[in-house]
């Protein structure tokens, strides 16, 4: 006998795939859905970094500005004390002016980097959710 009986070949219908080979073509399928899922949480994790990269420059900036303008207003009470009054209100005028710009930009660094925290990839993890749950649909049927 060549294992074909009444139209079946082995037990099984001509035409329907075995376990093995079912079980087979659901792990390539799994595998290559988690491969996607993790270029997804690392294309995420890369966007989450520049945002907290720009907000650590945004930051940088700001210490540099209000260190500049701790040295106006320095300058301005030495100059206070030394020349008459229109010299160091003007240096008064542009350390504060140095701070206010420093406050500013401390805030839109503040913004930046809450942007990015906390540092997980959300969006795959939510996505990774969603396969499983359909996975686990089909399993049941």
């Amino acid at each position: 006998m060549n294992g074909k009986v009444n139209g079946h070949v082995d037990g099984h219908r001509a035409g329907e795939r075995s376990v093995g080979t079912l079980v087979k073509q659901g792990t390539e399928q799994l595998s290559t859905l988690v491969r996607q899922e993790m270029k997804l949480a690392q294309a995420e994790l890369t966007k989450k970094g520049k945002k907290a990269g720009i907000g650590g420059g945004l930051f940088g900036a700001a210490a540099l500005l209000a260190f500049f303008g701790l040295a106006a207003l320095i300058t301005a009470a030495i100059v206070a004390i030394a020349i008459p009054l229109p010299l160091w209100a003007s240096a008064l005028i542009v350390g504060g002016g140095l701070l206010l710009f420093a406050g500013l930009l401390a805030l839109a660094g503040r913004s930046q980097v809450k942007r990015a925290v906390p540092p997980t990839p959300d969006e795959a993890v939510d996505s990774m959710k969603d396969d499983l749950a359909t996975i686990k649909e089909r399993a049941k049927r």
